[in-house]
């Protein structure tokens, strides 16, 4: 039978409170990316318009019983482009914090940024006519 000392049993205690700590700081960080996802539903109208768009993206994947490959494509997507919409609102709310005023570069930054949902978007719309343009066609041709 192994006899642990008092050193013993509180370094064990230590190991295991940093351990709860570490979780505790994992959970911490949903918790903010909780209230970001809610701050861009709640404040953004093209975050909640590209949101609406995947979920009919995804009814229409349902609808048409499209294969794991095609699911695959399409969540990249929409993922694609909501993180590209997140990114833009983070970097045009950094800029107008470290820059009130109307500056040049504090413009293009937030025009490259825009530039960045953009072409996610364009992707998602090609992604989304390969994907669904024939079955619609054919949908609409019966």
């Amino acid at each position: 039978m192994v006899s642990l000392s008092s050193k013993d049993i509180a370094k064990e205690a230590a190991g295991s409170n940093r351990s709860i700590g570490w979780f505790k700081c994992r959970a911490q960080s949903f918790v903010h990316a909780g209230r970001g996802f809610f701050l861009l539903c709640l404040t953004q109208w093209n975050f909640r318009i590209h949101l609406v768009a995947g979920l009919g993206a995804i009814c229409l994947g349902s609808y048409f019983r499209i294969s794991a490959i095609e699911w695959l494509v399409l969540m990249a997507a929409i993922t694609l482009v909501l993180c590209a919409e997140a990114l833009n609102t983070a970097i045009e709310r950094t800029v107008d914090l470290m820059e009130p005023e109307r500056h040049p570069i504090a413009r293009d930054a937030k025009d490259m940024a825009a530039a960045g949902v953009l072409i996610a978007s364009l992707f998602s719309l090609i992604a989304g006519v390969v994907l669904f343009g024939p079955r619609l066609w054919r949908l609409l041709l019966r």
